[in-house]
């Protein structure tokens, strides 16, 4: 019986733990993307070699591939977060492939379609920047002039 409780008042603790843990994680490894660009740009305004400026480069890339194999194992621990409701277009309008560069009409930007980045885990918006919710994909779009920026393909399930 004591060790029945005791199991019990153990998993009651480490599940909220674990769970913080997790987003801490991503946390975690935004802030070493951060600091690893900050070494590449130390490097280019104090004249490194380049060999030293190919290895933090490689540092880079390394933790933002971190990042991304952590934000999957997150998002596949929680995919009823990731299952939202049926996106609904503009009328008129229907989904089609995009790439970088592309130019949506200010109807596919509207308000109604913004995503909150940090509640997704995405990366934070800068300036005019804004994620936008395009069918199951997300796409980063610069509100000024409607071009694509960047694209999560099957964002949502």
């Amino acid at each position: 019986m004591r060790r029945a409780i005791i199991s019990g008042l153990l998993a009651a603790t480490l599940v909220p733990t674990i769970a913080q843990a997790q987003s801490g994680e991503l946390r975690h490894d935004r802030r070493e993307i951060r600091d690893e660009q900050r070494d590449v740009a130390r490097d280019y305004r104090h004249g490194a070699s380049p060999e030293r400026i190919r290895d933090d480069r490689r540092d880079v890339r390394d933790a933002r591939r971190e990042y991304r194999g952590d934000w999957r194992d997150y998002r596949g621990r929680h995919p009823d977060f990731y299952r939202g409701p049926a996106w609904v277009g503009p009328r008129g309008y229907r989904w089609r492939p995009v790439t970088v560069g592309h130019r949506f009409d200010p109807v596919f930007y509207d308000r109604r379609y913004w995503i909150d980045p940090y509640r997704y885990h995405l990366r934070p918006v800068r300036g005019y920047e804004r994620w936008v919710r395009y069918g199951r994909d997300v796409v980063l779009i610069d509100v000024r002039n409607g071009r694509v920026l960047e694209i999560n393909n099957g964002f949502f399930f």
